[in-house]
C-alpha cells in the first residue's frame, strides 16, 4: 500500500494510492474519491478491494485544483470540499482515470468503483472510456444527467432511499434511462452511508451493498 505519481495524456501528474494484494491479481480496480480527496476511507477502500485480490488504485482527482487534498467529514470539512465543486472539470478527471486504468491494467481485466462525486465519474468512464470491464456507482448525484450515453460495459448502481441530496426522482430516471444496468437501493441510508467515518453510515446497507459490489466485481472483472 503506497502512495504513486501518475501521468494523464495531457501531462498533468497526480497523485494516487495504490493498494496491490498478496500473489497474482484477480484484476485491477480503480477507485474514485468523493468530495474529500483520497482520504482514509477512500485508501480503506482499495486496501479491502487488495484483501480481495484486486490491484486498487485511487487517483488523486482534485490534484489539478489542489495538490493533496483530503479532509474529513466535519461541517467545516464539507464545506471546504463543496468548494471544489464549481472548479470540478468532468473531461480533465477522465484523463486522470484513463492513467490510473492504464496504471492497473497489468493486473488484468479493469472495473471501477467510485462514491459520491466518485459515483458519478465511475458512470462517466463506463459511458466514455473504453478498456472497463465493470462500473459499480455508490449514489452518485450527477448520473442522472450522463445517462443518456450507454455505458460500455457492464454497470451496478446504489443509492440510500433517505438521501435527501439524491431524490427518487433523480435515481428512478436513471433506473428509466439504464433498465439494464444493476440497480440498488437501500432503505434507513442516506448519503454516504457507506463511509464508517460520516454520520450518515449505515452498517446494515453498507455491508449488503459491499457484498453486491465484490460479486460484482467477480462477475465482470475477475
Amino acid at each position: 500500500m503506497t502512495n504513486i505519481d501518475l501521468t494523464a495524456s495531457d501531462g498533468h501528474r497526480l497523485g494516487g494510492w495504490l493498494a496491490t494484494p498478496q500473489g497474482t491479481p484477480r484484476g485491477g480496480i480503480v477507485v474514485v474519491q468523493e468530495i474529500f480527496g483520497v482520504n482514509s476511507h477512500i485508501r480503506a477502500i482499495c486496501d479491502r478491494l487488495a484483501d480481495q485480490g484486486y490491484l486498487a488504485l485511487a487517483p488523486a482527482i482534485f490534484d489539478r485544483i489542489e495538490r493533496d487534498f483530503e479532509c474529513g467529514y466535519s461541517p467545516d470539512d464539507v464545506a471546504l470540499a463543496r468548494g471544489f465543486i464549481p472548479r470540478f472539470d468532468m473531461e480533465a478527471c477522465l484523463r486522470d482515470v484513463a492513467a490510473a486504468r492504464d496504471r492497473v491494467a497489468e493486473a488484468g481485466k479493469v472495473g471501477i468503483v467510485g462514491f459520491c462525486l466518485g459515483g458519478s465519474v465511475a458512470y462517466a468512464a463506463a459511458a466514455r472510456l473504453p478498456g472497463l470491464s465493470g462500473a459499480s456507482s455508490f449514489y452518485g448525484g450527477m448520473v442522472n444527467k450522463l445517462a443518456q450515453q450507454p455505458p460500455g460495459c457492464p454497470v451496478q448502481f446504489h443509492y440510500g432511499a433517505d438521501d435527501t441530496g439524491i431524490p427518487p426522482e433523480n435515481y428512478e430516471a436513471v433506473r428509466a434511462a439504464l433498465p439494464q444496468a444493476e440497480f440498488h437501493v437501500y432503505e434507513n441510508a442516506g448519503h454516504g452511508f457507506n463511509c464508517d467515518q460520516r454520520a450518515s453510515y449505515a452498517p446494515e446497507a453498507a455491508a449488503l451493498a459491499w457484498s453486491r459490489t465484490l460479486d460484482f466485481l467477480s462477475r465482470t472483472v475477475g
